[in-house]
């Protein structure tokens, strides 16, 4: 179904993508990153830390360390919860840097072969322990990067900013 090529790629874009848009939040003031937009998680700061939050207990999942509830600054540890990941920019930007480190680090253990085989880990949202084939929750974890960085992207644009470039044919070679 899908290869360590493909994680490395799809990581390479995630790290790409999360550094653009780095640099679109920094320039908006605080009140823009907490200003409530309607979105499922909020805000725009909002849905960047349920984006993190959402990284960070897939790789605690992956590659079996820390996760979400090792925060210092958590309320909580559920996905109502995750919008309260990082209290500003300052505590998201180093914490973002280190999960992308951790997912590059992650990735590089993969072959060129396809992924298989089973992956288990426990669901708290649905209060058991799930299977499903290690390749869908590779792609699950891509692709939820991807869906919240799209309303970020959205919001961003609403509020005037300018957003980063999303297309990943025009990934650079080097990131």
């Amino acid at each position: 179904m899908i290869t360590g090529a493909y994680a490395r790629q799809m990581a390479r874009y995630n790290r790409w993508q999360n550094s653009q848009l780095a640099g679109f939040l920094q320039e908006l003031s605080p009140e823009e990153l907490i200003r409530e937009r309607g979105a499922f998680f909020g805000s725009i700061l909002g849905t960047a830390n349920h984006l993190l939050w959402g990284d960070w207990i897939w790789m605690s999942r992956f590659d079996k360390g820390p996760g979400p509830e090792s925060n210092p600054h958590r309320k909580g540890g559920g996905i109502h919860e995750s919008v309260h990941l990082c209290p500003d920019l300052a505590h998201w930007l180093p914490l973002r840097e280190t999960i992308d480190a951790r997912i590059d680090t992650w990735v590089g253990t993969f072959g060129d072969e396809p992924i298989s085989g089973p992956f288990t880990w426990y669901s708290a949202a649905k209060e058991e322990d799930i299977t499903l084939p290690y390749a869908v929750c590779v792609i699950h974890f891509f692709n939820h990067q991807t869906h919240h960085r799209g309303q970020i992207h959205k919001m961003l644009t609403e509020a005037g900013s300018g957003a980063p470039v999303s297309d990943l044919v025009f990934l650079p070679e080097e990131v």
